[in-house]
Formats: C-alpha cells, sequence, structure tokens
C-alpha cells in the first residue's frame, strides 16, 4: 500500500461513563473526551466521490463512544488501546491515533487536562 498521510479526525466526542480506579469514579461516572484520528487512503474515495470507499465518520463516532460506554476499566491507557482498537477495525483504517481525556481526574492540585495519547497500527 502507498505512504499516505490522509486522515479523517473526530475531536471532542463526549462520552459519559464509569472508568477510574476509585469506586466512587465507578459509582457516579463522570466524562470522557475523546480524540481519534485514522490514517486512510481517500484518494478512491475522492475520485468516485464514494462513501464506500472511505471511512464514514459518523460510524467511527458511534462505535468510539460505544466502546467507551461500555464495562468499565481502571485506566484510560486501557481505554485509549479500545478505542483504537475499535479504530483500526474499520476497512481501510491504516492507523489510528487515540486521545482520552478525563477532565474530571481526581486529582488534587488545579489542573486543565489530563489525557494519555496513542498511536496504533494494523498489525
Amino acid at each position: 500500500m502507498a505512504d499516505t498521510r490522509d486522515r479523517i479526525t473526530l475531536t471532542g466526542l463526549r462520552v459519559r461513563a464509569h472508568h477510574g480506579v476509585f469506586e466512587f469514579e465507578r459509582e457516579q461516572g463522570q466524562e470522557f473526551v475523546i480524540d481519534v484520528s485514522v490514517v486512510v487512503d481517500l484518494r478512491a474515495a475522492a475520485s468516485d466521490d464514494d462513501l464506500a470507499k472511505t471511512v464514514h465518520y459518523g460510524e467511527l463516532a458511534e462505535a468510539v463512544v460505544a466502546a467507551v460506554e461500555r464495562d468499565p476499566v481502571d485506566l484510560i491507557e486501557t481505554l485509549a488501546e479500545r478505542v483504537a482498537d475499535v479504530a483500526l477495525g474499520f476497512p481501510g483504517t491504516i492507523e489510528a491515533a487515540v486521545t482520552v481525556h478525563k477532565p474530571q481526574a481526581p486529582i488534587t492540585v488545579p489542573f486543565a487536562d489530563v489525557a494519555v495519547s496513542i498511536v496504533r497500527g494494523r498489525a
């Protein structure tokens, strides 16, 4: 496959979920914000103006939200891996970059954001 830098990016997907190490995080839940960018060769889709030859970003968004909402995990690192796996499951996806933000993380000092970012490619 030719090297490509074409991307589809979703920024700021907001999901209420129950992830975290602490019991109160699991019980009360909190908002997570997800950014996902997938590398896809978009030449065929653009050339033919054909949705079937690209990653449908609406379907990607729904799949990412569903993955974040399901069974709780302790770490946002684990959540990022889950989201990357979902993104890589879309045909044509070469690479997925995922950032999981936890804006209500239980930190005792003032902060603007806590996030974990990963990049994964097809095996």
